[in-house]
């Protein structure tokens, strides 16, 4: 085992996470910068998750030709010029630009960082130090949102994150270059499928597992991106420091959330778990949406509490779900994070006409099919 390896991975997914889940906490400030519509800022997470779609298979085939390192150092040199193109010139097209190739880049990042943790940390113990993984992601999540708080109390301007980004991503293209990592040799689960295993996997079954992990990632991203916004048009709290404190809270529940769904999930059929959870998220997002001040700056986080275990129950059920494939399958749900971009967007437009509110209450529609892949589903591998 390469402790140096796995350290610097689980260093690259905290960064991974500060570019990816401060846009929430930026939103407010942003609209008010470039007097934005709700579609015109819903257009900002679509430019970054868009790009998941994008780039997610042609960066799975570039690290097979050239070297997870290779494509790493690229990544982040991608980030450190988009991030310093709008440090620089600091407006709405260039940060949609900005955005776009930052999420080209973060996708690349991943597809190449996974294959590479499970190298250096050994298969025997590759599942536990995914979720290091997760927790280091989570972790980021949590504290980026409290970053951009600390600055703009410091009367700096919110665009200073953005030298912070390229400083981030400097630092890794250093890093990355003189590090000695070990050669990847990629399973089968590994590498990009065939035209033919795509045909069939859709024909069996796969678009609805694609479309299942779309609107999970619109719930996700939907709640993350218009949360305080949310709360500072309804209630009247402040983006700087009760919006991006709810941020924050939504993703650091949601990465306890994940721990905690490891031990319920070793007890019970995880089709329930996720009809339980669903109904709960339901429950959760109603309060929030609807209640008073204090409810909903409580109960719209705790969403992330209860949402935390969809994504790993999905994934799980859709690859249980097929008997060959699973590599190709994964790079399909893999491209299914496009519904962080899509969902946003969506809300975005509903709000300029309805109202953010009824915007919001979309969701409703993506937590109705979640819970229903806890009645729908039937998986071939049986869980043990």
């Amino acid at each position: 085992m390469s402790r140096a390896t796995v350290a610097l991975v689980l260093v690259v997914f905290f960064v991974v996470s500060i570019f990816t889940n401060t846009l929430g906490a930026l939103l407010p400030d942003i609209i008010g910068t470039f007097a934005l519509s709700l579609t015109a800022a819903g257009l900002l997470p679509f430019a970054f998750f868009a790009a998941y779609g994008v780039a997610s298979i042609p960066a799975g085939l570039l690290t097979e030709r050239t070297s997870e390192k290779q494509v790493m150092v690229g990544a982040f040199a991608l980030a450190l010029v988009s991030s310093l193109a709008f440090a620089l010139v600091p407006r709405y097209p260039v940060a949609i630009a900005s955005l776009f190739v930052t999420g080209v880049a973060m996708a690349a990042v991943q597809v190449a960082a996974q294959p590479l943790l499970r190298v250096a940390g050994g298969e025997a113990r590759f599942a536990f130090f995914s979720t290091l993984g997760q927790l280091a992601f989570g972790a980021a999540s949590f504290v980026s949102p409290r970053i951009y708080t600390a600055l703009t109390l410091r009367s700096l301007p919110w665009t200073s994150l953005y030298w912070l980004f390229a400083a981030l991503a400097a630092v890794l293209v250093v890093v990355l270059s003189v590090a000695k990592l070990p050669r990847v040799e990629r399973k089968d689960d590994e590498r990009a499928g065939s035209l033919d295993a795509h045909r069939a996997l859709l024909r069996g079954g796969a678009a609805r597992w694609f479309a299942s992990i779309f609107l999970y990632v619109g719930i996700e991203q939907g709640i993350s991106s218009w949360l305080s916004q949310f709360l500072a048009t309804y209630h009247g709290v402040d983006p700087r420091t009760g919006g991006a404190n709810a941020v924050s809270w939504f993703w650091g529940l949601m990465t306890l959330g994940c721990v905690s769904g490891l031990v319920v999930l070793k007890v019970f059929d995880s089709r329930k778990v996720l009809v339980v959870h669903a109904v709960l998220a339901i429950v959760l997002f109603a309060i929030g949406l609807f209640g008073p001040t204090p409810i909903a700056i409580l109960a719209l986080p705790a969403v992330g509490l209860v949402a935390s275990v969809m994504w790993p129950i999905i994934f799980a059920l859709a690859l249980n779900s097929v008997r060959s494939h699973q590599g190709t399958l994964s790079g399909i749900l893999c491209t299914a994070i496009v519904g962080g971009a899509v969902v946003p967007l969506v809300i975005g437009r509903v709000g300029d006409r309805l109202g953010l509110r009824a915007g919001m209450t979309l969701l409703f529609l993506n937590l109705g099919w979640i819970l229903a892949i806890g009645f729908w589903a039937k998986p071939v591998v049986k869980e043990r």
